[in-house]
C-alpha cells in the first residue's frame, strides 16, 4: 500500500484504502481549485475515488489546490480522464447527474454502492446534452431558497456524497 504525507504532520501514513462500498464522485472540466481541493480532502478521508474530467480549469500543482486539499492527494484515489467517455469506462456505475435543472430531489433517490455522482462545473453547470442523455430520474437537484442560483460545487457535492453514504448505512467507515 502507498504511503504519504500526513498533511502539516510530516509523518508518513498508509494510503487510505478505496472503499467500494459506497459511491465515486465526478467532476466533469472543474474550474475553481479549492473546490476540487476541498473534494479531494473529502474522498481521502471517507475512502470515495475522485473522477476528474478534463479540460480543468487550472494545473493540480497550482497553491491554491494545494492548500484545499492537494496535500491529501497521497492518501486518495482521484482519477484525470481526458473526456466523459474515459471518464465513464473507469467508472461504470449509475450515472447521477446533479444539476440546478434537475428533476428529481437528491434525497428521493435509492442510492447504490456503484452510483457515480456527476457535478458540473461552477460557472456553468453541466452541459445539456449530458442531462438529457439520462432518464429523468437520475437528474438531480438539490432544494434551495427560492431565487437562489446555485450552492458551492464542493459542498453541493459532500451534501449528495453524505447522502447517500447515510443511505448505505456509512458501510466502510469506523
Amino acid at each position: 500500500m502507498p504511503t504519504g504525507q500526513v498533511p502539516g504532520r510530516g509523518r508518513s501514513v498508509d494510503r487510505l484504502a478505496y472503499n467500494a462500498k459506497m459511491p465515486s464522485i465526478m467532476l466533469f472540466e472543474p474550474e475553481i481549485p479549492p473546490n476540487t481541493g476541498n473534494l479531494i480532502r473529502l474522498c481521502a478521508n471517507t475512502g470515495t475515488q475522485l473522477h476528474l474530467v478534463e479540460p480543468l480549469g487550472f494545473s493540480l500543482s497550482e497553491k491554491a489546490v494545494r492548500r484545499a486539499g492537494l496535500d491529501y492527494h497521497a492518501l486518495t484515489h482521484v482519477h484525470r480522464h481526458v473526456d466523459l467517455d474515459q471518464a465513464r469506462a473507469a467508472a461504470p456505475g449509475r450515472l447521477l447527474a446533479f444539476s440546478t435543472r434537475g428533476t428529481t430531489r437528491y434525497d428521493r433517490v435509492d442510492y447504490r454502492a456503484d452510483d457515480v455522482l456527476l457535478f458540473g462545473p461552477e460557472t456553468r453547470g453541466l452541459p445539456d446534452e449530458v442531462i438529457e442523455s439520462l432518464p429523468t430520474s437520475q437528474r438531480l437537484y438539490l432544494p434551495m431558497a427560492p431565487g437562489s442560483r446555485s450552492l458551492n460545487l464542493a459542498n453541493a457535492a459532500a451534501v449528495a456524497f453524505f447522502e447517500a453514504w447515510r443511505q448505505l448505512n456509512f458501510m466502510g467507515a469506523k
